[in-house]
């Protein structure tokens, strides 16, 4: 799939399955983004009904809605959501298990944090991919993401190719640190790293000695005579 068509279903709540509008509205991050949904879903009343029943759909999109359903509109839902926060993750990873790999590359591209955080480990590499697309995507996530063992060589290459996210040490640090980028790109970084943890990445037998090497010769320089 090309990178435009990804962005259009990202971006297009009026074409998005009602399952992956589902999952999204149960995290989502700006609360602005429910009013995008019903407005974009005005023939849909199945969206719309959806939307009514939520716990967090905010009170003036309610009024919105009921200018285009018969249903009568209350300021909140019936039934909130107050189950305890492991069972409502179980709940979003099995739904989002069932989805289709395009339903997941655009939960990927628009979804909230929860969301990105269950599919940066997807097993397919298109939507794994996506969540590094997501605008809202954070450092802090990136930095996971750069330091986790399971990820996709692509994605700690497409980490090492932003300026932004390369910006931040802890970040830096998780790539060089991680056993999964190629010797290649970490070397590259290795001179960023401060001497404390250059003394680290020598001693880290878990990445390649290309990398060793490279932090073992920085510290002849760096370290107190």
């Amino acid at each position: 799939m090309a990178d435009d068509q990804k962005i259009l279903i990202g971006l297009d709540f009026s074409l998005a399955s009602k399952d992956v509008l589902e999952v999204l509205i149960d995290d989502i991050d700006d609360p602005a983004v429910f009013d995008e949904i019903a407005k974009a879903n005005v023939h849909r009343p199945e969206i719309l009904t959806m939307l009514l029943e939520h716990a967090d759909t905010p009170a003036g999109v309610r009024s919105f809605i009921s200018g285009h359903i018969n249903l009568p509109v209350p300021q909140k839902a019936a039934e909130p959501r107050e189950r305890p926060e492991e069972m409502r993750r179980e709940s979003l990873t099995s739904k989002i298990q069932r989805l289709s790999i395009s339903a997941r590359i655009q939960l990927a591209l628009k979804g909230g944090r929860e969301i990105r955080g269950i599919l940066a480990r997807d097993s397919n590499k298109e939507v794994m991919l996506s969540v590094l697309e997501n605008g809202k995507v954070t450092d802090s996530e990136i930095e996971m993401i750069a330091k986790s063992r399971s990820v996709l060589e692509e994605a700690l290459r497409r980490i090492s190719k932003n300026r932004e996210w390369m910006k931040n040490y802890a970040i830096t640090l998780g790539l060089v640190n991680n056993p999964k980028t190629p010797p290649g790109i970490a070397v590259t970084f290795v001179s960023d790293l401060r001497v404390k943890d250059l003394v680290a990445l020598e001693r880290n037998k878990g990445v390649a000695e290309a990398v060793r090497s490279a932090a073992k010769r920085l510290l002849t320089v760096r370290k107190p005579k």
